[in-house]
């Protein structure tokens, strides 16, 4: 398991970096709000390069 998570990390880049800094600190409850600032983060970027802006405007 352990050599999963580090092949893992290594294909992930800087996210792997992330997780595995997490992990190593047992800070693994965070794992759940990084991932979901993330989803914000990357909903925020494809609302404004695409034309879906308006409707997403309307879930905040």
């Amino acid at each position: 398991m352990k050599t999963f998570l580090r092949t893992m990390a290594v294909n992930l880049g800087v996210f792997g970096e992330v997780l595995s800094f997490l992990w190593q600190r047992k800070l693994w409850w965070m794992i759940p709000m990084v991932a979901v600032l993330l989803v914000f983060g990357l909903l925020l970027v494809f609302a404004s390069a695409s034309g879906v802006g308006p409707f997403i405007y309307t879930l905040f």
